[in-house]
């Protein structure tokens, strides 16, 4: 259903234009257009784009329809583009006759009996009186009224009514295709005319329209049983379609006697839309034949032929004619306006010069005496007085030229002496007695939500303003503004808005006053203060000094109290931490610190191991938070720290060690604080002032070799046999080293794959020296308690308890099994049972079968040559007797020797083949030491934080 405006206010209206015709701002409109119609003739299209029945399908100008001499009129009834009269004055499909014949002439659709007495192209409808009179013969039970469009796109509007008066009948509505609409019945009981002002089925009764229809057919049938008494008192009907709001505006029962005084009926609403389109859509595709004109709006019909019809924001401006819908109110004045008229200050949107008014009706005169006069038409008033805020014009003492000044002037005024600029109402007002016209002013005839689609014409400029609707006792004229509540000015100009200092104003506040915008906010008087309604403030009373110097020697004695208090705390923790101090300084004596800071007091500036404190260590752990645990195992718990230089460590808090292992744990410290080499976690320092010893270490960021092998491969990277075979060369180097370049042997007891590190670079780290013997130069072994991890203990040392170099040989070799296998130190075999990879390993190279348990990336990327020479050592390191197994630096050598012939063979293919890039992880497709293995979910490899982790992961 199409919304539209206040049918009462409408038909007021309508009537109104009726009864005045052409009004003298009209006639000055078509003697401008006038002017203008040989410049529009030349601008009219060509004959072409009329219809071959005269009509047009291109949007006219007001000044074109002038110029063909269209007219305007036909009787009472104005005539309003897309409608017209003769060949160019109508678009195609809204041609009108005029019957000249009756008096007064009356208006008709094209060539049907269709009666128009109204048309509005700004609401697109029209009116058309419908009336319906019959009479029941004798013999005659029914009777039938139908209308139909007399085009396409004219429906009756829903919400009409179908009144029906008579006597004991029965009415059924139907639409054009016979849908039923509704039904009414009317009885009499003995009385010819109704109640008086009601229309309830005693006489007379009415059917309300639900939906538009483009026809409709009524039949009336007479009631059961009262066809005789029906005759009696009147035997016919009277029918008429009018607006729903006609039983509130007219007694229908004025219209009993005689049933021919239909002249104050209002007429049915018809809406009329453009059909040549289906949509607005299609429409502004052709913009030739586009009905809708300059800052029209274009809305779909929802009827089923489809269509659209055109609109303005305000219904007196025409939206189907080129210029389309005015837009005649300017929000912006020019610069440098004057603004004066002696003492008369004249506000936006009243201006006396071109540019600085809102629009023409807001212009006023400054004369040489500075009067300020306001004109409408010929007659000139004087103002007195000018509230852009109240929307008021107060004048005085009207001016005529055509007048002595002594005679009744007919203004428009309501009942209070109040006068608007276009208001409908007339009283008489002799202007020659001495007293003021207080004028009300609308911007606009538009409503508060019709103004404010169009923002670059929206009248209220000033932030805090509001829309508000202005009406001529019940009649509406049109929106105004207003200031919003707390502020002041002039609504209509930027910032023209101001706040009001609601403190400096009479007001209730009995307390401290803080202005706001658009308000203030009142803080009542402090406890014990009261307000000063002469000094405006809050003053502190007699009887609340006494309070307050009493309270102020209790607070001068509390807090001396609580200073004492604070003293004493101060006291008790330096007496605190001197005896923390002694303690750690007891526990530093009896870890063997002194000889400690003896042993490495020669070590250069460089590599000297430092001694930290507890307290370091404590702020560098968060004090041993549990968030930082990176790894818990047999021999203490390893965290991550970060030190005052920002750099991060790994700091291991050894468990509860026997005093006699203190000297043996020292003399340790100081030989690994002297291992410098690339392939071996470096540590930095120690901690003796705690219980236990802590170490503090480098901090390695990729994980272990364990977890490179044994995690889920389609998870984690595969690690390429260039790897495999740098990661073995990199550990052998590294034990080589310990076991016979460093200053005194180091028996690491407890190689495994899970203490092989790998840094940023993946670089190896061989790492984990909590159960590392050292040994003097001319000592070949020593006799332990066995420790060490099932799957990598050397067999010989696991029975004789004597620990050698060639025992980490041998764990070595189960390492150098993993790389080749990708299988665990005891792993579950195919029959579900625990087995030992060592011994699988050796099984399986005696018996022929080595490629069968190999990883299949290994048989992928080596040639035999190579699996046979790392399956050789492997054995070779895992033979049962130690005096037949390599020494480190052996194993160290040969890998050294295989890598090198693997990368001349790399270099010789690379020279014939093209590059071949060792990869670590085959997706990336990058170089190992350029991977980011800092994002588990991604294609890197491994967390930040496993460091160490592993070490303590398996049982020793």
């Amino acid at each position: 259903m199409r919304s539209f405006r206040n049918p009462e206010h409408q038909h007021q209206q309508h009537a109104d234009k009726l009864s005045s015709g052409v009004t003298m701002s009209s006639a000055r409109e078509i003697v401008c257009a006038m002017a203008l119609v040989l410049a529009c003739l030349a601008a009219m299209p060509p004959a072409s784009a009329a219809s071959g029945d005269g009509g047009i399908l291109y949007r006219p100008s007001a000044a074109s329809l002038v110029a063909a001499r269209c007219p305007s009129s036909c009787g009472d009834v104005n005539i309003s583009y897309p409608f017209g009269i003769g060949a160019g004055c109508f678009r195609q499909g809204f041609e009108l006759t005029c019957d000249n014949a009756t008096k007064p002439p009356k208006l008709f659709l094209g060539n049907s009996s269709t009666e128009i007495s109204y048309i509005s192209s700004g609401d697109s409808l029209v009116e058309a009186p419908m009336f319906f009179n019959g009479t029941f013969g004798s013999g005659m039970n029914n009777m039938s009224w139908e209308w139909e469009a007399p085009a396409e796109g004219i429906t009756i509007r829903s919400y009409n009514n179908l009144y029906v008066l008579g006597c004991d009948f029965d009415v059924n509505l139907f639409d054009y295709e016979r849908n039923p609409i509704g039904s009414c019945m009317s009885r009499c009981h003995g009385n010819v005319l109704p109640k008086q002002g009601t229309c309830n089925g005693i006489g007379c009764c009415f059917i309300i329209l639900q939906k538009d229809i483009a026809g409709f057919q009524a039949t009336f049938s007479r009631a059961d049983g009262m066809a005789a008494q029906s005759d009696s008192m009147h035997p016919g009907i009277m029918a008429f379609m009018s607006y729903r709001y006609y039983d509130y505006m007219h007694n229908v029962t004025n219209l009993f006697p005689g049933w021919t005084n239909t002249s104050k009926i209002n007429g049915a609403l018809l809406d009329f839309a453009i059909t040549d389109q289906p949509s607005c859509k299609s429409a502004q595709m052709n913009n030739a034949s586009y009905a809708c004109g300059t800052y029209s709006y274009c809305t779909n019909t929802s009827s089923s032929y489809g269509g659209y019809y055109c609109s303005c924001s305000s219904y007196l401006s025409n939206p189907y004619l080129l210029e389309g819908c005015t837009q005649d109110y300017n929000p912006k004045s020019k610069e440098n306006c004057r603004r004066s008229c002696g003492n008369m200050n004249i506000s936006f949107p009243f201006g006396l010069e071109e540019g600085c008014f809102g629009n023409e009706r807001f212009r006023l005169n400054c004369t040489s005496t500075a009067d300020t006069l306001f004109s409408t038409g010929d007659t000139q008033y004087r103002v007195t007085g000018i509230s852009v805020e109240d929307g008021t014009l107060t004048v005085s003492n009207m001016l005529n030229n055509a007048s002595t000044g002594k005679e009744a002037i007919i203004v428009e005024t309501d009942e209070r002496g109040d006068m608007d600029l276009d208001g409908p109402v007339e009283d008489q007002f002799d202007f020659s007695m001495e007293y003021d016209i207080i004028i009300r002013w609308a911007v606009t005839n538009l409503t508060c939500k019709q103004a404010t689609q169009n923002i670059t014409k929206y009248a209220c400029r000033s932030e805090n303003s509001y829309c508000v609707s202005v009406t001529h006792g019940k009649i509406f004229m049109g929106y105004g503004c207003k200031c919003s509540p707390g502020f002041k000015g002039n609504p209509y100009v930027w910032d023209g808005c101001t706040d009001i200092d609601e403190c400096l104003l009479p007001n209730y506040c009995n307390g401290m006053c803080q202005n706001i915008p658009g308000s203030y906010k009142c803080t009542p008087c402090p406890h014990g203060k009261e307000f000063d309604s002469i000094r405006r403030r809050c003053v502190t009373s007699t009887k609340q000094r006494n309070i307050l110097l009493g309270i102020a020697i209790g607070t001068g004695c509390g807090l001396g109290s609580i200073v004492i208090a604070l003293g004493v705390i101060i006291l008790a923790n330096k007496w605190k931490k001197g005896i923390q101090k002694r303690i750690r300084r007891a526990y530093f004596k009896k870890n063997q610190g002194l000889l400690l800071e003896q042993l490495i007091s020669d070590e250069s500036a460089t590599s000297k191991t430092k001694i930290f404190s507890l307290e370091e260590l404590e702020e560098a752990t968060n004090n041993f938070d549990a968030t930082r645990v990176l790894g818990r195992g047999g021999h203490g718990t390893v965290y991550k720290g970060i030190l005052s230089d920002q750099h991060v460590v790994a700091i291991k808090k050894s468990k509860i060690v026997e005093q006699i292992e203190i000297d043996q744990f020292i003399n340790e410290v100081v030989i690994l604080s002297q291992i410098i080499h690339r392939n071996v976690v470096k540590l930095f320092g120690c901690c003796l002032e705690d219980e236990v010893p802590l170490l503090v270490y480098e901090f390695i960021s990729n994980g272990t070799l364990y977890e490179l092998l044994h995690t889920d491969t389609t998870v984690k990277c595969l690690l390429s046999w260039d790897d495999r075979i740098r990661i073995a060369m990199e550990a052998a180097g590294a034990l080589a080293y310990l076991h016979s370049a460093a200053t005194i042997p180091i028996f690491h007891r407890d190689v495994k794959s899970s203490n092989i590190l790998l840094d940023n670079n993946f670089t190896t780290k061989v790492s984990d020296f909590g159960a590392s013997r050292s040994l003097s130069l001319d000592e070949t072994h020593v006799v332990t308690i066995v420790q060490g991890t099932f799957g990598y203990l050397d067999p010989e040392y696991y029975h004789t308890g004597q620990l050698t170099e060639k025992s980490d040989v041998y764990s070595f070799g189960v390492i150098l099994v993993e790389l080749l296998t990708r299988k665990k130190p005891i792993f579950i075999n195919d029959l579900g049972a625990k087995q030992s990879l060592s011994h699988y390993f050796v099984e399986s190279l005696h018996e022929g079968s080595l490629v069968q348990i190999l990883d299949s990336q290994v048989v992928e990327e080596a040639d035999q040559e190579e699996i046979n020479e790392i399956a050789s050592l492997t054995e070779a390191c895992l033979r049962v007797k130690g005096g037949e197994r390599p020494t480190m630096k052996e194993v160290d050598m040969r890998l050294q020797f295989l890598r090198t012939k693997r990368l001349r063979k790399r270099q010789h293919l690379t020279e014939k083949e093209g590059d071949i890039e060792p990869l670590l992880c085959r997706e990336d497709n990058k170089l190992y030491g350029h991977i980011d293995l800092n994002n588990a979910g991604s294609s890197g490899c491994y967390g930040l934080e496993q460091e160490f982790a592993s070490s303590f992961g398996l049982p020793r």
